[in-house]
């Protein structure tokens, strides 16, 4: 007897490189609460796509996936890379990691694969369709301290900080059905000239953009689900309705991409 069953999409996960175990091994890893959002929300199959820079086959990545995931990181993206000036002393980098996700951002939006761009993931997004950063939003006169709390308690750490101005009509106004709500906040940079294409979804109270939603390319029109926020809500979707439904319409999103571009809307059977 052939059985039918469902074939799920595939969501490619970002790495960072970062060193493990006594000797310092380089590794490529990405947070274990990405994997879980993509397994028990989305319901996919989470595939971490490794910081191998310029060894990165995009074309071969796009050909495979059904959405993609750009996940949230301590390292920051390249000055040079928005002709930035040089970051201070001891902040952390990742050039393998910008050596892939730029390229890749740019051909997924070129090709409508659907897009989810979180806190670091947010800002090479911004970065890699042409667009700049703020450094360090707690130095700018005119700006609060975004960053890290230095808690010990991760409920602490990651809860609720501040509130965002969600633009109404917009795609998070839709999601979430309220023109305001609250976000946690883990993060130095932030967006300082907004990238072509991008319109903002939610501003914070200082006006330090919270999230963007893609309508346009170099190529024309953005053909899919691209969207991105500052904030991690792959650490409270089990009890926060809009990190909730951010995960839920990403799902969406992706099977229907994955039904139409691969499956041409036929379902498979297997034994």
């Amino acid at each position: 007897m052939r059985s039918p069953r469902v074939v799920k999409p595939l969501i490619g996960i970002s790495c960072c490189t970062k060193q493990f175990g006594v000797f310092g091994m380089p590794n490529h890893a990405a947070s274990d609460t990405y994997v879980k959002a993509t397994d028990e929300v989305i319901g996919g199959v989470p595939v971490l796509l490794p910081a191998n820079g310029p060894m990165a086959d995009i074309e071969t990545l796009l050909d495979r996936l059904d959405g993609i995931i750009l996940t949230g990181s301590r390292s920051n993206v390249q000055p040079a890379l928005y002709d930035g000036p040089p970051h201070a002393e001891g902040t952390w980098e990742d050039p393998a990691r910008d050596g892939i996700t730029l390229p890749l951002i740019r051909a997924a939006v070129c090709r409508g694969v659907p897009l989810l761009a979180i806190c670091r993931g947010f800002q090479e997004l911004n970065v890699a369709l042409g667009g700049s950063l703020h450094q360090r939003l707690q130095d700018l006169p005119d700006r609060f301290d975004h960053s890290t709390p230095m808690q010990p308690s991760a409920r602490l750490r990651q809860g609720k900080a501040h509130a965002v101005r969600i633009t109404p009509g917009g795609w998070l106004h839709k999601l979430a059905g309220a023109t305001e709500i609250a976000v946690n906040s883990l993060h130095n940079q932030g967006i300082n000239r907004l990238a072509p294409g991008l319109a903002v979804e939610a501003v914070a109270p200082d006006g330090t953009i919270e999230a963007v939603r893609v309508v346009a390319s170099s190529e024309g029109p953005c053909l899919g689900h691209a969207v991105g926020v500052q904030w991690h809500p792959e650490y409270d979707w089990r009890t926060d309705a809009v990190s909730r439904a951010i995960f839920d319409q990403f799902g969406h999103v992706v099977r229907g991409y994955a039904e139409v571009q691969r499956l041409g809307g036929v379902s498979i059977a297997a034994d």
